[in-house]
């Protein structure tokens, strides 16, 4: 029978975690009937566990960087030769571990590499600094082994093209399968006591850029008085360092509310009561909230980066702003606010290239596909 291996021993929580679950959730169908069998490589069978897929549990992988390194360059290439005939190896955590197989790919998850951290950011989180320089380190390892790399938006594509100098068709563009629920019906009442509500939903991480939304907050209530809006935030101060400083910081601020975490009930409950969606983040792998919100069809302000442009596509009133400057961000709320609406504007849908997916099945027919096919070999690595 033919073989199939994903290794994902660093997936445990959040985006990544869902990734996992909706590749194993597939292949648990679709692999039986097509003569596949599968071996997943996982931190924990808990955390992914569906029918006709074999598990190899490593908990020790994520103990520190040197376990991981070790696990990824050794360990799994003992796993594959103890497994015999691999038709394809997909690793979905971003390094290409070492290990005999026909087919390699590796599921870029990771936007760090292209992060402009500060100085800052090591006050707060050394460790988002220090991860955005190592992956890029990582990434670079056995890259050539893949016959595809795999990232959710073309510009990633582009960027990791040049970074590593790899041809752009070696990358597949495969958006994320998201969920998409309707939107809720508006609770923006119509008469003149509605208080105009932004919202930026994001957990407290330093680059989310969280003080740029509070400092435009903060400059907006000078200029427009208390109680004229509110600046909703999904953090309550308290989280990490980083939130305590934001809420020591700018907590006087009547304008600013400290909501705290939502459930994702409580979260659609508040995009359908919110007037316009404000997203900062210096640097995203695709940026769910504004996918969202964009079906309420409100005003979008958004970080003039590429991720947003990507993420933001097919929305019809969207402005970008320069996510270093706290009053470009605050001339752009003040004219939404006012209701002017000059500055936003349809964001057009970009044609996919390819190699591209937009499900599992069309990934997997490319990564299986004859021309992915290479000797069985540890070292083998595909040209450029």
């Amino acid at each position: 029978m033919k073989q199939i291996v994903i290794s994902a021993v660093n997936l445990r929580k959040g985006g990544t975690l869902t990734i996992l679950r909706q590749c194993l959730a597939f292949l648990s169908e679709w692999a039986p009937a097509h003569g596949y069998r599968v071996t997943a490589l996982v931190h924990k069978q808990e955390l992914a566990d569906y029918p006709n897929i074999q598990y190899i549990e490593l908990p020790w992988a994520i103990d520190g960087w040197g376990k991981r390194l070790w696990c990824e360059y050794v360990t799994m290439g003992k796993i594959s030769r103890e497994l015999g005939s691999i038709d394809l190896w997909l690793s979905l955590h971003d390094t290409t571990p070492r290990v005999q197989a026909h087919r390699q790919a590796v599921y870029c998850q990771t936007s760090f590499p292209f992060l402009r951290w500060r100085l800052r950011d090591f006050r707060f989180d050394k460790k988002i600094p220090l991860f955005a320089m190592f992956t890029r380190f990582a990434y670079q390892i056995g890259i050539r082994r893949n016959r595809y790399l795999i990232v959710q938006q073309q510009w990633l594509r582009e960027g990791f093209s040049k970074m590593f100098g790899l041809s752009e068709d070696r990358f597949i563009v495969a958006p994320p399968q998201r969920e998409q629920l309707p939107p809720k019906e508006s609770t923006i009442p119509s008469d003149s006591h509605h208080q105009f509500t932004f919202l930026f939903a994001a957990t407290a991480d330093a680059h989310k850029n969280f003080e740029l939304l509070t400092e435009a907050t903060r400059i907006l209530e000078e200029r427009v008085g208390v109680g004229a809006f509110r600046t909703v935030l999904t953090i309550d101060g308290t989280e990490n360092k980083y939130a305590q400083w934001l809420h020591s910081t700018w907590g006087n601020v009547s304008s600013l509310d400290f909501a705290g975490f939502m459930s994702r009930d409580k979260l659609q409950d508040t995009y359908a009561s919110t007037d316009c969606l404000v997203f900062p983040s210096r640097i995203e792998t695709w940026g769910l909230p504004i996918s969202e919100f964009l079906p309420y069809d409100r005003p979008m302000l958004l970080s003039d980066l590429p991720f947003a442009h990507e993420t933001a596509a097919g929305a019809s009133a969207v402005g970008f702003f320069d996510p270093s400057s706290a009053v470009a961000l605050a001339d752009a709320m003040e004219r939404v606010l006012r209701g002017d609406h000059t500055q936003l504007q349809p964001v057009p849908q970009r044609p996919s290239q390819a190699p591209s997916a937009r499900s599992w099945a069309e990934l997997f027919e490319l990564l299986l596909s004859n021309d992915g096919a290479t000797q069985p070999n540890s070292f083998t690595q595909p040209t450029p």
